[in-house]
């Protein structure tokens, strides 16, 4: 278990005109590897904007994000891109699969985006599929695939790049209750092979997963007991 991600005294401050949005206070917090994380908090608390900082996808007002060592404020536009393929996958949910690809080939993507050969990155998206149980799948079409299925796919693509961190924001909103436990049964192995998973949600059901619990309301983050599975 390794410190993988901090967020040093980072704030998120929006202005329009003379009026000063606060999206979110004054945050300090660690990720580690072979943990699972829950940041958990009603719609507009400030949660997203969290993960968007945990992402690389904004930069703080001011604070630092450090992932992996690397202080994100040094980086310009190019090398945070490399920064978060390399380090960051990222499950959506509305799973963002591109209709047209098989299962494989959108799982292969990210790997195209690295310069990874076709040889390489079919062998390595398989093995994706396979650690989500979903290889028997590989060749059909998004639409051909139920909800669950498809958000399993959507973490094998965040997976095939072998990212220590995993980003997950609502993954299991559209999902029935039986997907729910299947995915979230997933996300759990998964930080317990040394992945840092870290889940944006709403649902107060989803505790029970976690290692550790954080909540965001008006901006404000506070950090809860662990939960242990």
């Amino acid at each position: 278990m390794r410190t993988i991600a901090e967020v040093q005294a980072a704030n998120k401050i929006y202005k329009s005109g003379d009026t000063q949005i606060t999206a979110l206070d004054t945050t300090t917090l660690e990720i580690k590897t072979g943990e699972l994380m829950l940041i958990i908090g009603p719609s507009g608390s400030g949660k997203t904007t969290l993960l968007s900082l945990l992402g690389c996808v904004i930069y703080p007002t001011s604070g630092k994000i450090i992932i992996n060592g690397i202080d994100t404020n040094t980086l310009n536009a190019s090398k945070m891109a490399r920064l978060r393929l390399e380090n960051i996958g990222f499950v959506f949910q509305s799973f963002n699969l591109i209709a047209p690809l098989t299962a494989i080939e959108n799982v292969m993507f990210p790997l195209k985006l690295l310069g990874v050969g076709n040889s390489e990155a079919n062998k390595r998206a398989l093995a994706a599929l396979e650690r989500v149980s979903m290889a028997d799948k590989r060749k059909n079409l998004p639409r051909e695939l139920s909800g669950g299925q498809q958000q399993r796919v959507s973490i094998a693509r965040a997976l095939v790049t072998n990212p220590p961190i995993l980003l997950c924001d609502e993954p299991t909103a559209s999902l029935d209750t039986k997907s729910v436990g299947v995915v979230m049964d997933e996300l759990v192995q998964l930080s317990k092979q040394d992945k840092a998973v870290v889940i944006v949600t709403h649902d107060y059901r989803l505790k029970e997963y976690a290692n550790k619990t954080v909540e965001v309301e008006n901006g404000k983050v506070s950090m809860n007991a662990s939960f242990l599975h």
